[in-house]
């Protein structure tokens, strides 16, 4: 085997329509504008054209507002010009909110005044189909045009709490807190309550975006943005679709490294799915391909907006932990329980508490206290022990992450104890600590002091436990090493190219067996040897050539899945069984609703080894996604595979074997021989090359694949592919 590898090439920042008219300027002129006018500024109150207005000066923007009505003298005691082109001075950024009709004249007429910024609160573009799709089209020449950058249209709008700027350009009733946190939104009312709850957490932003339909700035532009702003430490996405996944997946890989995204993502399911030919097709649904896309490059995927505001205010206000070890501190033992529970469930480790910690603490907790791991202090615990035991616990060398725990008794001054806390925490700030304050929650419950001080609180402990569990998953991530590339240089790119073109040029979508047999070989992916016959006189004929054990198969390419017509049999130990097993698989060809056309191929009988599945599937939206898992024909009811998005690296490759639920089964269990990793990992990176070098392979399945144990190589036994019919 020969193989190169290489980095990942860097894709342009700006795709090419980005260049269209004059260079496109920086998304300074949306989030850093010096002025700002709002075109369809209004009087009435509760009108989105008035509520923007209100919130940039209620927020205090630090520049002119210039208000744009024609129908109006002043607004909100500022002077209110009839059109962007009557303003005397600059305009870095317009906010547009008129009816939608207006809307691309309101946008060229921002242009003709050399406005760099557009957002477009204005709905009814694409969104509604029809006509909104033609006006779409036109507002995106306009903004290329005049080499504008442009959020929107049917979005809320954006925010940045920078204090040089102290912008909020959003018709959301809420100001917004100050911190660290970027949140891209692409549902406008999901926004909306978004700020509402961060505001009951306590959790401050540094910027906020509803992209709406995303005609100029999508998540790849916004993400890239945020990487190079030093006031975002954490970048929070609700999504409902992806601009261009590979792209994401380049950039997203890069900022991991020193910044965590999280991301919740809408629209799980696509019944497409169920047309797919192969098992592969069968098995990639949308959501698998946003799962494989977010695992690839470490993005942390939740499934709720609680939990990604659980995660959010967790790694905007604690570091990161250095390991999985955790302790738990609690004054009552229910839910000290239920955080282990949670902590070991999730893949993290109960730490185990030093002889010197737990002496120090046996002097001064109740005897009847437990000293493992959960420390529970019992209900009389009080803000001397929490912040005894808490300085105790994270000086301790085997402690990661401490969960303190807190069950509000009736004697017991609840903000005292998150007093004791907070002190604790700041004398360390080296481990994260986070806490569950369970039981009522209101001025005196602590939490919103705990919350004040960036210690993230939960009325739960398994939401804390998540959360940590996310976090040394990070740590993990953005310490992993750097994937290349695999290439190698002992394939006939020429050959297989011959038979595709062939293929596509007889206007046929699935390759042949002997096709596909050839295709694979010529990438160096082994598959048994075989006879093709067309009778029973040529199965005699050539019997006495064969190696015994046989396997019969019926080649058809109108039998997609042989072994559910009868069309395979196995382990034919010599000439007699030959024929009758022959004249079974004639009969079952027989009783089809249908005539095939077909040949039997005689193929070697492979024992041994663990039967495995790799495959390809195309998706409209994501293209390309590569598919290992455990194979055979219950495939599809298993469902033990992993996903990645094309071109995968070594590391890729190396995460899809042992991202398997049924890994140890490959390791070797009870007895058993492991199988050749590195032998399975090579036809994986063959096949990703195959797939990368011809983008008319549509679907494929190599199943089952046999791994042997090490020393030996694996082989395909059997396998298909369809293509694109050329256009």
């Amino acid at each position: 085997m020969t193989r190169k590898t290489k980095k990942e090439k860097e894709s342009p920042t700006h795709s090419a329509n980005q260049k269209v008219g004059v260079e496109r300027g920086s998304l300074d002129s949306i989030f850093r504008p010096k002025s700002i006018a709002i075109v369809g500024a209004s009087r009435r109150r509760g009108s989105i054209g008035r509520e923007i207005l209100h919130n940039l000066i209620e927020y205090e923007f630090n520049g002119p507002v210039f208000p744009i009505n024609p129908h109006a003298e002043v607004i909100h005691s500022i002077k209110c010009y009839p059109s962007v082109l009557s303003v005397p001075d600059e305009i870095d950024m317009a906010v547009v909110v008129v009816p939608k009709e207006q809307a691309v004249e309101a946008v060229e007429e921002c242009g003709k005044k050399g406005v760099k910024g557009i957002v477009l609160i204005t709905a009814g573009f694409k969104e509604v189909g029809g006509k909104g799709i033609e006006r779409e089209a036109r507002l995106k020449e306009v903004i290329e045009r005049y080499g504008m950058r442009m959020v929107g249209p049917n979005c809320m709008g954006v925010i940045n709490t920078d204090p040089q700027y102290r912008m909020d350009a959003t018709f959301a009733p809420s100001l917004p807190l100050e911190g660290n946190v970027g949140f891209l939104s692409q549902s406008g009312a999901l926004g909306a309550a978004i700020l509402d709850y961060a505001l009951d957490l306590n959790l401050g932003f540094s910027m906020f975006v509803s992209m709406g339909n995303k005609v100029d700035i999508g998540n790849n532009a916004l993400i890239e943005y945020w990487e190079h702003d030093e006031r975002t430490k954490v970048i929070l996405l609700y999504l409902e679709s992806f601009g261009n996944p590979r792209r994401f997946t380049q950039l997203a890989r890069e900022i991991v490294k020193h910044k965590p995204i999280i991301a919740v993502k809408s629209g799980r399911t696509r019944a497409g799915a169920r047309a797919a030919s192969s098992h592969t097709g069968a098995l990639a649904g949308m959501d698998v391909a946003t799962h494989a896309l977010f695992e690839q490059c470490g993005v942390l995927r939740v499934n709720t907006v609680e939990e990604l505001f659980d995660l959010a205010t967790a790694f905007s206000k604690q570091p990161i932990p250095k390991g999985k070890r955790i302790a738990i501190l609690t004054n009552a033992g229910g839910p000290g329980i239920m955080a282990t529970d949670a902590v070991v469930n999730l893949g993290l480790h109960m730490a185990q508490f030093s002889d010197v910690s737990v002496t120090k603490m046996r002097e001064f907790l109740s005897p009847e206290a437990s000293f493992s791991n959960p420390l529970d202090m019992i209900a009389g615990a009080n803000a001397e022990t929490y912040r005894r035991s808490l300085e105790i616990i994270l000086a301790d060398e085997g402690v990661d992450a401490v969960i303190v725990i807190f069950v509000h008794p009736v004697y017991v001054n609840a903000q005292n104890i998150a007093q004791a806390i907070i002190e604790t925490g700041k004398k360390q700030g080296e481990k994260p600590i986070l806490c569950c304050f369970m039981g009522k929650k209101d001025e005196f419950s602590g939490i919103e002091e705990l919350q004040k001080a960036g210690l993230p609180t939960y009325l739960f402990p398994e939401s804390a436990a998540m959360a940590l569990a996310a976090m040394e998953k990070y740590n993990r991530i953005r310490n992993r090493p750097e994937g290349h590339i695999i290439s190698f240089d002992d394939v006939d790119r020429e050959r297989a190219n011959r038979i595709f073109t062939e293929v596509r040029q007889e206007n046929r979508e699935r390759l042949t067996d002997l096709e596909v047999n050839e295709v694979l070989a010529v990438y160096g992916i082994t598959m048994p040897r075989f006879i093709m016959i067309k009778s029973l006189e040529d199965l005699v004929s050539v019997s006495e050539q064969l190696t015994y054990p046989v396997v019969l198969k019926v080649i058809s390419p109108q039998i997609v899945h042989k072994s559910d017509v009868g069309g395979v049999v196995l382990d034919l130990r010599n000439e007699v069984e030959l024929v009758r097993g022959y004249m079974r698989i004639q009969d079952k060809i027989s009783r089809l609703p249908f005539k095939p056309v077909y040949e039997i191929m005689v193929q070697e009988m492979v024992t041994g080894g663990k039967e495995l599945i790799m495959g390809m599937n195309f998706d409209p939206a994501f293209g390309p996604l590569l598919m290992f898992g455990l194979g055979g024909i219950y495939v599809e009811f298993i469902k033990d595979v992993t996903f990645r998005i094309m071109p995968i690296t070594d590391l890729d490759a190396r995460e899809m074997v042992t991202g398997l639920k049924g890994y140890k089964l490959l390791e070797g269990v009870r007895g058993e021989k492991g199988v050749n990793i590195e032998s399975v990992m090579d036809t994986l990176g063959r096949l990703s090359q195959l797939i990368g070098d011809f983008p008319c392979i549509k679907e494929m399945d190599l199943n089952p694949f046999v791994a042997f144990p090490e020393g030996e190589k694996c082989m395909a036994l059997d396998a298909r592919i369809s293509l694109h019919l050329a256009q």
